[in-house]
């Protein structure tokens, strides 16, 4: 999500997407058969390559034929969360074996697997960003589109990679959720969207595009987490976690603009 904000563009359908990706990976792997070593391999490529096509689809809308990234990205929110619940009938897919389950709950010398993975993509992310030239062209494009086009740089070619890059990764996240839940559920990743944008925001990246990075989404992501788990703890309904969260992106937001509305006076 970091990249596509950092473009001036929005995701709002990762949620969703991640749980159709999940339950298509999961429902492939039962239909080849369900309980054999190498299911979760299954799994994982289908539910990378639904995502991976979606956001494909996503970025080439939006680029292609210029419609908002909002609009593109609100409709596949409820088109993905729609295929989902068509998948399995809305019923969740299980049975999944310990190798499966192995990369929701396993970890290696002490350390959770999703942890580890959520490190690697983070490196990854931080590194392409930071000293790769594709990473300039991200900050260019967002910065300044215009500009970057003017330049010679392909503003469309790096638009649509972002939001296969997102894509790709929900996919991801959907298989690892499926195999700590032991199950993919059609509600999986239900308001992810809005937690994911507050952590990209609170971690300093601008809604507008240009500023930011994967560092700052990281803290972000640990300050939403602790910030949960805390009104979790306190027995705070999750109907006013929603609320809270809603204010933290308004705030968030405002801060940014009034930021940038300071810089060019």
């Amino acid at each position: 999500m970091t990249y596509v904000i950092l473009t001036g563009g929005i995701d709002l359908a990762v949620g969703s997407l991640l749980a159709f990706a999940a339950i298509s990976g999961a429902f492939l792997m039962q239909a080849l058969g369900g309980d054999f070593f190498m299911g979760w391999l299954v799994a994982m490529l289908a539910a990378c390559a639904v995502g991976t096509m979606a956001g494909y689809l996503h970025g080439k809308v939006v680029t292609r034929f210029g419609v908002p990234a909002f609009i593109v990205t609100l409709g596949g929110l409820t088109v993905w969360r729609g295929a989902t619940l068509i998948v399995n009938d809305g019923a969740p897919v299980s049975g999944f074996n310990e190798a499966f389950r192995w990369w929701g709950r396993g970890d290696v010398l002490g350390v959770p697997v999703p942890v580890l993975v959520f490190l690697v993509v983070a490196l990854v992310g931080y590194i392409a960003l930071r000293y790769t030239r594709y990473g300039r062209q991200v900050y260019a494009v967002g910065g300044n589109p215009e500009a970057a086009r003017l330049s010679g740089l392909s503003v469309q070619s790096v638009v649509l990679s972002v939001y296969v890059i997102t894509g790709f990764l929900a996919g991801l996240a959907g298989f690892l959720l499926s195999a700590r839940l032991g199950s993919a559920e059609a509600v999986a990743g239900t308001g992810y969207e809005l937690r994911i944008i507050a952590s990209v925001v609170i971690g300093g990246t601008s809604l507008f595009g240009g500023l930011g990075g994967v560092g700052g989404t990281i803290v972000g992501a640990l300050l939403i987490g602790v910030l949960i788990n805390g009104l979790v703890i306190m027995n705070v309904s999750a109907y006013y976690q929603q609320v809270v969260i809603g204010i933290i992106i308004v705030l968030a937001v405002g801060f940014d603009t009034y930021a940038k509305s300071r810089g060019k006076s």
